[in-house]
Formats: C-alpha cells, structure tokens, sequence
C-alpha cells in the first residue's frame, strides 16, 4: 500500500525494438529479437505526491531486457526533467522505484535487476495521439520520433487503435512507427522502424484509473 497518495495523469510514448503492436503485450515474449529494448515516457498534465505538485514535468526510462520482461535482469535508467524541483525530482524517483506502490512501477522494479543513476536533463515532447506523431528527446542523451504505420502496397496511411482493458501501462493506444529511437547513456540503444504507442493515461497507487 502507498504511504503517499499520488496521482500521474498525462500523455504516453511508448517506444521499443519489437514489432508493431510488441508482442510482449500479447505473448509475452518479444519478437523479432529475444531481447526488448526502449524508451518510455510521460508528459504529466496534471499529478501530485502528497503537497508536491507535478504539473508540467515529464521522466523518460530508458530499458533493455535481455529476453522477455518477465524473466527479468533488465536494466534501467531514469531521466527526469531538469526543471524539477529537489522536492518534486524525489516524488518522482518514489513512484518510479515502486516504493509508493502503482502496478506497472512494482511489476517494473521487480523486473529489473540494474538500476543507473537517474540523470536530470531537459526533456523535449512532442506529441499528437490523433495523428500518430510525437517527439521525445534530450539532446545528446536521447531520441526518438513516431509517425503513423504506412500499408506498404500504398503508402497510405494505417490507424490502429488497440485496447487492453487489463493493460498496465494503458488502457487504449494508437499504434505507431518508431521511425528513429537512440540513447547514448548507460543503456545504448539504436533500432529503426519499430514499435510505437501513443497513449493517454492516468496512474495512481493502485492502477489505471
């Protein structure tokens, strides 16, 4: 149980080296790699921890797992925007350790076996669920871009929209195209053309509201 009421509501990108759709949200293991790597991120709109307000400030993790999530010894590092305050960097570093409960930190936390020291930068956000476009960067740490899944006969445009009622990162997502996704700190990654969500979410001590 939380020791601190909080609340986290804003925008989600979801970013990794499977495919389209990550089928380690359907079969629980990734594909077409053994391993899963990426960058997940949140633009909060509105939250607080306890009497500390989070309005306006984003946190990026950065993560590899050797094989499928569950099977843990992944390794982790958070990035927290700069502009926080002392107060409101350790509200965040809280929840995002687990500590104050959220299920998608706790089953996070349980899954990683190395956690880096989190960095503070300037987070760049750039986001459009509509149009299945977005934007997350700190210059010279780390970068990815979204655009819309295109049908290779056409070139036209393709909108998928999935839902997962009992997800734990989100409810509903527009699925897009990683097109470009780097990190250069403790976690390297340098994938293309891969899986992207693009979500609105609301976390709190015991779930997705």
């Amino acid at each position: 149980m939380a020791q601190v009421p909080w609340r986290m509501k804003g925008q989600w990108i979801e970013n990794c080296s499977c495919l389209s759709l990550c089928p380690c949200n359907t079969i629980g293991y990734p594909a077409p790699n053994k391993f899963c790597e990426g960058l997940a991120g949140m633009n909060i709109t509105e939250g607080n921890y306890g009497n500390v307000t989070l309005d306006g400030l984003r946190w990026v993790a950065v993560f590899h797992s050797p094989g499928a999530l569950h099977e843990g010894d992944g390794e982790m590092q958070p990035y927290i925007d700069v502009k926080a305050s002392e107060a409101q960097r350790n509200a965040l570093l809280q929840i995002l350790s687990g500590q104050e409960g959220g299920p998608l930190f706790q089953i996070l936390a349980a899954m990683t076996k190395t956690f880096h020291e989190p960095q503070f930068v300037p987070i760049e956000w750039e986001f459009d669920k509509e149009r299945r476009r977005a934007r997350l960067a700190s210059p010279g740490v780390f970068a990815t871009v979204s655009e819309p899944l295109r049908i290779p006969a056409t070139g036209q445009e393709q909108r998928i929209r999935v839902q997962l009622p009992e997800g734990f990162m989100w409810k509903e997502a527009e699925l897009a195209n990683a097109s470009f996704m780097w990190s250069g700190g403790k976690v390297k990654i340098k994938q293309s053309n891969t899986h992207s969500a693009l979500a609105e979410v609301e976390h709190t001590p015991t779930g997705l509201v």
